[in-house]
């Protein structure tokens, strides 16, 4: 009854009568010459209200209550413009200050972070709502450190919370999870660019092979849990990246970065950008290659992508993009805690491989009906493969026999479209944001494992008929449907207290058409008999997920949050299908579902330091763990994939930013001092284990360091910056019986199964920048810290995959 009555209330909340608003305000922005800049930022500080200038340097708000407002406008190139208004004033004229190019690094930088404090999430930005939600912004051009190689750990520096792998491939794929949700692949966050999905298949394969790189990109979007409702019903929530924009003042701007550091690591980053009339452009090409640090470890990638953009009117754009990658890596396997001890940079895999072949497309157009309703519609597909190519045996320290090998080919062929219609309207006199959406999604993919050539390169092709006693063979095509309907309304109860409930409706079909081979030999592996197993199976549910947020304007500066959001992730035949000799899935495996609650306070005192402080609370019921030991019929121990029980998570958030400069010295502008932090203290403990696991309840939850701790100083003067941070995470169980590490090297499971260990990391960059020129070198792993951050269960392991010891890199770049 109560749960009919919250249901009830939240939906009479989010469909309000809308009643028309009066009051309106416009203006002009120019340059010195005066000459009207396009595609500049308008900003109401108290409403957190965005528009962007039309082709003729127009901008127009309305629903507004009269009165006074802090109006803030940045442009490409100009110094950040403030300014109190009235409404009463109409057609503002504001000129902007060209910033030049005589000032130096550190002034640019606090002209930057001007406009980093305003890109905290506003509440509404484009057709989104982010009102009461937990969200963070990585600005990727206040970071002094190891762009080329998408350093995880520095790139992240000021996020708050994170558990991230350390892989050593130069950032090709990006593993990163928090609050006890598992960093592979970042598969428990809905990934996307410029607002569209790139992951393999958000249904049936949510896992992040292709990650675009840093040096493309303007900032990185971070919403919790709460995301749920907007973008996928993830516990992890949604990580955006958002890629630079065309250069607005020029018709060809060319960027070129060349890195080169140890390991053999060479990066080549191009990229043209510039607007003429109504067409717009970004284009990049990117090279990496690399040795890796340990035998069998090389690599190359080549990613290109292209952003085109016509603006048909001062109401309507269109936008088309395309990616394409393709890599190819060699995996030199996993250890055992002895080998690894013993020494870090071993390997005893010499033909394990892995490519990926990723092709994504977008088609977007933008509308504006008024200056109070926009509209969005995004079409987008996915065209990709994976292979994974290697000898693959539950013993890690087992050495290749240069026999047969396993071979497994997943193709990805999926598309959808998201339409979103966001109003701003009026509640008698009270403003109030609605939004609407709905998304269409469809996957066919397909999968099939067996066996490789007995050679030693990448030779990416089944050899089944040469080797009929290879024991693991299946072939199987998943066609997955969803259909979504979501909603949220931003209602404001006072000038400075404001709700924002949600909702989220999921359809959901999975489907798993296929068969797999099982194989009976004798002693000698002579084939007694071949057993081939026919499925065709059908999956359907629907729900609601019910989210509400708060928010809580104390003053100009200080802002408290709240909101409660429901989750749910769905088990899929395609984890279900994939045989693995570490491994055993159970076959009674159930979706996940919990919620995800957040409190805190996040905002600036003065110019001089920055904050957000929260607590967070996560419960997940039928949590689904890889790690659970095993020990099977035949007395190995593997690791049981199932439901491992309902697991509580909670902890407290603290990031800060500080400005000593501005507090403490009265020196020179062109001098920047800066201390910046976040600490996580996370508990966990599954509550109840699941019916036939043991020896779990009243543990901790796996993947959860109960300190995590990043902090740093930023510094520079005139045209160098430097950045120097630490990183500490506790140790961290990796099964949820928190079992200790396995000390024999010959135990099935030796390397697969125990804690990780606590570690800490330093990382020293630095930039120096004269006139078109920019020169970035910085040494990662200062100490040369001896870690993991990571047992696999199958590839690139299974077992212990060390992170990179101490290396260094430089980049040069020239901007035309």
């Amino acid at each position: 009854m109560r749960s009919k009555v919250f249901k009830s209330t939240v939906f009479l909340l989010l469909f309000s009568v809308l009643v028309q608003a009066q009051t309106s305000f416009s203006g002009l922005v120019m340059d010195a010459d005066n000459q009207p800049i396009s595609e500049a930022e308008v900003y109401l500080k108290e409403l957190e209200l965005l528009t962007t200038t039309s082709a003729t340097g127009n901008f127009y708000f309305d629903n507004l209550s009269e009165g006074s407002y802090s109006l803030v406008v940045f442009a490409y190139g100009f110094k950040v413009y403030e300014q109190t208004i009235n409404t009463s004033n109409q057609d503002l004229v504001i000129s902007l200050e060209s910033i030049g190019e005589k000032l130096s690094e550190v002034i640019l930088t606090r002209e930057r972070e001007k406009v980093f404090a305003l890109r905290n999430l506003r509440k509404v930005e484009g057709t989104a709502i982010y009102a009461g939600k937990k969200t963070e912004v990585v600005a990727i051009d206040l970071i002094t450190g190891n762009l080329a190689a998408n350093n995880a750990r520095q790139i992240y520096g000021q996020v708050v919370g994170l558990n991230i792998y350390d892989n050593g491939d130069a950032g090709l794929q990006l593993n990163i999870g928090g609050r006890g949700l598992d960093p592979n692949r970042t598969a428990n966050f809905n990934v996307r660019q410029n607002g569209y999905d790139i992951s393999a298949d958000v249904l049936g394969y949510p896992e992040s092979y292709y990650t675009p790189p840093v040096e493309a990109l303007s900032e990185i979007q971070v919403v919790r849990g709460a995301a749920s409702l907007q973008y996928g019903t993830q516990f992890g929530g949604l990580i955006n990246f958002k890629f630079k924009q065309p250069n607005p003042n020029k018709k060809v701007e060319l960027i070129s970065r060349q890195t080169i550091g140890s390991n053999g690591l060479f990066t080549s980053f191009n990229s043209l950008s510039g607007t003429s009339g109504k067409f717009s452009y970004y284009n990049y090409f990117n090279y990496k290659q690399g040795d890796g640090f340990r035998p069998n470890s090389n690599f190359n990638a080549r990613n290109y992508h292209g952003h085109f953009g016509y603006q048909i009117s001062e109401k309507t754009k269109l936008t088309f993009e395309a990616t394409i990658l393709d890599y190819l890596a060699q995996q030199p396997g996993g250890l055992t805690d002895a080998q690894f001890n013993e020494d870090p940079t071993f390997s005893n895999r010499e033909r394990n491989w892995f490519d990926i072949d990723w092709k994504l497309g977008s088609l977007r157009l933008d509308h504006s009906f008024s200056p109070a309703t926009d509209f969005s519609l995004n079409l987008f597909a996915l065209d990709a493969s994976r292979k994974a190519l290697g000898f693959r045996e539950n013993r890690v320290d087992i050495i290749d026999d240069g026999g047969v090998r396993e071979l497994l080919v997943d193709d990805f062929q999926n598309w959808g479209a998201e339409a979103r219609l966001l109003s701003r309207y009026k509640i008698g006199q009270k403003d109030a944001i609605f939004l609407i959406g709905s998304k269409y999604y469809q996957a066919f993919n397909k999968q099939r494992q067996g066996a490789g050539p007995a050679t030693t390169g990448p030779d990416f092709n089944f050899v089944d008929e040469e080797f009929p006693a290879f024991p693991r063979k299946s072939t199987y095509n998943f066609p997955n449907l969803n259909l979504a309907v979501f909603g949220e309304n931003i209602i404001n109860l006072s000038d400075r207290f404001s709700i924002t409930p949600g909702f989220r409706f999921e359809y959901i079909k999975t489907s798993a058409i296929g068969n797999f081979t099982t194989i009976f030999t004798d002693l000698a592996d002579n084939v007694l008999e071949t057993r081939v197993t026919e499925e065709d199976r059908d999956l359907e549910r629907s729900f609601v997920l019910l989210g509400l947020g708060a928010s809580y304007k104390l003053n100009k500066s200080v802002e408290f949050y709240g909101n409660i959001s429901q989750n749910y992730r769905s088990v899929t035949f395609n984890d279900l299908r994939v045989i693995n000799p570490s491994q055993v899935i159970s076959e009674d495996l159930e979706d996940e579902e919990g919620f995800t609650a957040d409190i805190g306070a996040r905002g600036r005192f003065k110019e001089f330091l920055s904050y957000d402080i929260s607590s967070f609370l996560l419960y997940y019921d039928n949590r689904i763990s890889r790690t659970i030991p095993l020990v099977d019929d035949q007395n190995r121990v593997r690791n049981l994939t199932d439901n491992a029980g309902t697991a509580v998570i909670y902890g407290l958030e603290l990031l800060g930013d500080w400005n000593v400069k501005e507090t403490l010295l009265d020196v020179s502008q062109d001098i920047q001092l800066n201390l910046f932090g976040n600490l996580a203290l996370t508990s966990s403990e599954y509550i109840e284990q699941a019916e036939g696991i043991n020896n779990v309840e009243g543990k901790k939850v796996e993947h959860i360091p109960e300190i995590n701790f990043r902090s740093g100083v930023r510094f520079g003067y005139k045209n160098f910056l430097g950045s120097l941070q630490y990183t500490y995470l506790s140790k961290q169980f990796n099964d949820p019986q928190n079992s200790p590490p396995l000390t024999e090297s010959t135990a099935p499971s030796a390397g697969i199964i125990g804690e990780l260990p606590a570690y800490g990391i330093m990382d020293l960059s630095f930039s120096y920048s004269y006139k078109q020129f920019r020169l970035e070198t910085g040494i990662n792993n200062l100490l040369d810290e001896s870690y993991f951050t990571r047992r696999a269960t199958g590839y690139p392991g299974p077992g212990i995959i060390p992170a990179d010891p101490r290396t260094f890199y430089t980049t040069l770049q020239i901007k035309l």
